[in-house]
């Protein structure tokens, strides 16, 4: 199958005109169902993985290249792929998100995403899954890593630890669950298991010596080891793939420094315990031992205050291992006192970019509740999210002048021009914590609050115009009652969700779309013809607006709610306590004239006697 795609006869053609540095990196994904697949050891499950096995192969790429995934859909829902990080400038179509850029690939159909890293300016850790139908859920998620021709740290390899959570239910079984009124105080559904396993060189580690995997040529938890070699040192790339569990990341014995954040190269900074958050990513320098004579823990324990409850059959803690020597014993010291969130603000990136002034604000206040239809649902400004009949970009591309209509793209789309400075303030009202994710773009963080309703100004301070630096990031985590100022630059013409990345927030309604420069949009449009022909495959619309109107005004059919529920006295209440309240009174009078009457006959009674 590796036949010459038209961007690779294109790049052939180029070097006959000129000399020119061009490659296209190729490869071939069948995404299918994999059954008993069993990384934990406690329970075989069908998984989705890739090209029949899970899980699916982890990419490495060249920043000189031009990614294409040429991808089939071999399962019973529509299926999509999302490079998480990838800007896709002007291309917005490539990202992958159901319902922001796509309708999704039929089952049976097929779709080429091309990403080109080649002129993203991007390298780095990232990752792709599944943005469709909660499928990476159930295990459609791999490292992608950009690889650039010089590295801004020096090491002597690199490995990438993959930490997710795994349940031993399907994902479409848990959303039953979780979205029901039978769990109106909407406890997300906890994980049986974490998983950690290891990849170098485009290829997954296998178990370590004198231990297997079931059905599994992949060594996981503590079956996993990184071999190290004395004095050298190591990049390790940590991604969290989960769907809620956050993660504390250390290594017994040995001393980290934070040399990376989401693509994001910053100076070494020495880090006792690696805090990562659903969808981060960092990168550790970790030098190895020079004393052989013991082989020593690692540990990847998740975040138990994400959890409503922690079943008593759940063991949040995870320890694989560094080898130096397969026949020595494993030194692990054990638990450390106490936890911390790495202090991301304090870190400071190699490339320097300063703050640019803001223009435009988009507050958005973080709230849970049980709405009228008795479900939990989530909200951005007591709004819940729905996908629009038509994917933002779709209208976007149709809607010619109208395109520049907020109205036109329904509840939680905001329109920004280009060349506008966005402040995304987003508060959390909800108890837990939050990774909040934004597709398109790096932000620079700006401001957090450690309680956004104060006014004390330790614990709500001012944004600090002028920075000279602050990190760039696309995944933040923000703790309940804080809040974080995210600030961008408007340069990518397209739709962009942002969206809390634990899965089951997602799909309660906690997101966003951006609509960008739609008018330039319409400019660069060169979406695949194959795109439309999926939407009218599965009967979706792909022009007008949200509703699938031309008008950019009129949403008849678009769906709306679940909404909060209005307290205080409504109509009908107060029709039936009314009813109810004169039902009383007419029993009460009722039960009275019957005592009086009795009294008045046990009287007479009394009288005639005499």
């Amino acid at each position: 199958m590796n036949r010459p795609t038209g961007l690779l006869a294109l790049c052939l053609l180029a070097t006959f005109v000129q000399p020119v540095v061009c490659g296209v990196h190729e490869i071939w994904w069948d995404i299918t169902y994999v059954g008993n697949v069993n990384p934990d050891g406690l329970f075989p499950r069908r998984a989705i993985g890739v090209n029949g096995s899970w899980p699916p192969p982890p990419i490495e790429v060249s920043t000189s290249d031009t990614l294409v995934v040429h991808t089939h859909n071999s399962l019973k829902d529509a299926a999509t792929l999302h490079h998480h990080g990838m800007f896709f400038n002007s291309t917005a179509w490539m990202d992958g998100a159901l319902g922001v850029t796509e309708c999704g690939i039929p089952p049976g159909a097929d779709f080429d995403y091309v990403i080109p890293v080649d002129t993203s300016g991007q390298w780095g850790s990232y990752w792709v899954h599944s943005h469709s139908f909660g499928q990476y859920v159930d295990g459609l998620r791999a490292p992608l890593i950009l690889h650039p021709s010089r590295e801004v740290h020096t090491y002597d390899a690199d490995f990438t630890v993959v930490l997710g959570d795994w349940y031993h239910d399907e994902h479409a079984v848990l959303m039953k669950q979780f979205l029901s009124i039978a769990n109106p105080g909407g406890a997300e559904p906890v994980p049986e298991a974490a998983v950690v396993y290891f990849s170098q060189n485009g290829g997954y580690l296998g178990p370590k010596a004198g231990t297997s995997t079931e059905g599994s040529a992949v060594g996981f938890n503590q079956n996993a080891t990184l071999p190290f070699e004395a004095g050298k040192t190591y990049r390790l790339r940590v991604i969290n793939t989960s769907a809620l569990a956050a993660f504390f990341f250390w290594i017994d014995g040995h001393e980290m420094r934070i040399i990376e954040v989401d693509g994001t190269d910053v100076q070494e900074s020495p880090i006792d315990i690696l805090s990562v958050t659903v969808a981060q990513r960092y990168s550790v320098l970790v030098t190895a031992r020079n004393d052989t004579s013991s082989n020593w823990a690692i540990h990847a324990n998740m975040d138990t205050d994400m959890f409503d409850v922690v079943p008593d059959t759940l063991n949040p803690n995870v320890t694989t291992s560094i080898t130096y020597n397969s026949s020595a014993s494993l030194t692990d010291l054990g638990f450390i006192d106490a936890y911390h969130d790495v202090d991301d603000v304090a870190l400071v990136p190699i490339e320097v970019i300063a703050q640019p002034l803001v223009n435009k604000t988009i507050d958005l206040e973080v709230l849970f509740d049980t709405v009228d239809d008795g479900t939990n649902r989530a909200m951005f400004n007591q709004i819940t999210w729905n996908a629009p009949k038509v994917p933002g970009i779709f209208s976007a591309l149709s809607l010619g002048p109208n395109a520049t209509s907020e109205a036109a793209y329904g509840p939680l789309s905001f329109l920004i021009e280009y060349g506008d400075v966005v402040d995304l303030v987003i508060k959390n009202g909800d108890a837990g914590k939050h990774p909040f994710h934004l597709h398109g773009h790096k932000f620079q963080i700006v401001g957090r609050s450690e309680d956004y309703t104060s006014d004390n100004v330790t614990l709500n301070p001012p944004i600090v115009e002028g920075q000279a630096n602050p990190i760039r990031r696309d995944t933040v985590q923000i703790p309940s009652m804080h809040s974080a100022t995210l600030r961008f630059v408007a340069d990518n013409p397209g739709a962009w969700f942002m969206h809390c990345h634990i899965e089951w927030h997602l799909e309660s309604g906690l997101a966003i779309q951006l609509i960008e420069a739609p008018l330039l949009a319409q400019q660069r449009n060169t979406v695949p013809q194959v795109m439309y022909d999926h939407c009218k495959a599965q009967g979706m619309l792909y022009s007008g607006n949200a509703a699938g109107h031309a008008s950019p005004t009129d949403l008849s059919g678009l769906k709306e709610g679940p909404f909060p529920q209005k307290l205080g006295w409504r109509p009908k209440g107060i029709v039936a306590m009314t009813g109810c309240v004169l039902t009383a009174v007419l029993g009460m009078l009722t039960v009275v004239w019957y005592m009086w009457g009795s009294d008045e006959e046990d009287t007479r009674g009394t009288a005639q006697e005499k």
